[in-house]
């Protein structure tokens, strides 16, 4: 990682603005534990990927694509654009695709932030948003969390002057918690016209309680309001990286201006077209999710451990030790999870529902490092 002292020593000035972004830190590729630790069958459980793989569709999309690799991607996206508006009933005009919904957020912060805006930011959530508000020099207003919630009222009551966006994941990246369709309106009546607030739903199709606020479904004509999707999640296309953000036509037309022209490659536009129309494949995957959760949450109910209720794929887990080791400890059994002393929680770890047997292996881990305590 370059450090200020290194940019000191090269012939170009790094702006300040830069030199106070902290890098996204991903979790560690399986490959990389697996190499380091000796070892070829590990569980990774830290990132909250689809258990199941991709579609099936989707990988005959790609097969039946790999021979046009020489030819450069629809820049418009045009067909999964369509299909895209057709599944939500949208106007193919309010729909911007991305290499990933990140992709979107930065263009959103090219589009409505500068030096001295501001944009609101809950905290704990996910590091994507800091990076993109300080990318563009603008300045990062974070609100704590209450408990694990986000807090609307706080949100609300940071408004200022200079602010112009806000950020709320629903369900929220990594607590898992959610906020219902009142509270979030009740929210927006406090907003004032011209801050637009970016609700990114990037796990809204596991959630299984019919309050939490859709953005697509309940909070259509409310021009402030921009939805991001990704198909990372339980479409299991994390690895094509292809995100979409549904927003007011004018501000989708802002953003096509500076969306570089081929950001989402070919092969990756036919597998989420095919994956958007494989119900089965997603059905499955939000079934496998939540009957995971359920014997997951007995499991460490028996171990006397906390944990926390969830709208996501992941949720926390309180070990009553530090996070940090008892991560440590799992890598020597095989399973990864991730720590979340970083997000301010420094007795938690994070998991996503893996198939049957990872869980079964993680609790099995688990299990075997409190009994080594």
């Amino acid at each position: 990682m370059t450090s200020k002292r290194d940019l000191a020593d090269t012939p170009f000035q790094a702006p300040e603005h830069l030199l106070a972004i902290a890098p996204y830190v991903p979790g560690k590729p399986m490959t990389a534990l697996e190499r380091e630790l000796g070892i070829s069958d590990a569980v990774k459980l830290a990132s909250n990927e689809n258990p199941l793989g991709p579609s099936p569709a989707a990988v005959a999309a790609i097969e039946d694509h790999l021979g046009n690799l020489h030819r450069y991607p629809d820049g418009a996206c045009h067909d999964l654009t369509q299909k895209l508006a057709d599944k939500h009933q949208l106007a193919p005009e309010e729909v911007v695709l991305g290499n990933g919904s990140d992709e979107i957020i930065g263009l959103l912060a090219q589009t409505l932030l500068g030096p001295g805006d501001e944009a609101i930011i809950p905290s704990p959530s996910f590091l994507m948003y800091e990076i993109a508000v300080r990318s563009m020099g603008a300045s990062p207003r974070f609100v704590p969390l209450k408990g694990l919630a986000i807090d609307l009222d706080q949100l609300a009551a940071a408004v200022g002057e200079r602010t112009r966006m806000i950020f709320v994941c629903n369900p929220n990246n990594p607590t898992g918690t959610a906020i219902s369709v009142s509270a979030m309106q009740a929210f927006l009546d406090q907003l004032p016209a011209d801050v637009v607030v970016v609700v990114d739903e990037a796990y809204i199709e596991f959630a299984s309680d019919p309050n939490c606020f859709n953005c697509l479904r309940d909070g259509r004509g409310d021009p402030r309001l921009v939805a991001l999707r990704t198909f990372s999640k339980a479409y299991g296309l994390a690895g094509l990286r292809v995100g979409f953000g549904v927003m007011a036509m004018a501000l989708n037309d802002l953003l096509h201006r500076i969306r570089p022209p081929f950001n989402v490659n070919s092969l990756a536009q036919v597998a989420a077209a095919a994956a958007l129309a494989d119900d089965v494949f997603l059905n499955r995957s939000v079934e496998l999710v939540h009957t995971g959760l359920r014997q997951l949450r007995a499991d460490l109910d028996n171990l006397g451990l906390a944990h926390h209720p969830t709208q996501a794929n992941f949720f926390l887990i309180d070990v009553d030790r530090p996070a940090d080791l008892l991560f440590q400890q799992l890598l020597q059994h095989g399973v990864i999870v991730r720590s979340m002393r970083a997000y301010g929680f420094d007795s938690s770890i994070r998991i996503n529902v893996g198939l049957p047997e990872e869980n079964a292996r993680f609790i099995s881990a688990l299990k075997a490092v409190l009994a080594e305590a």
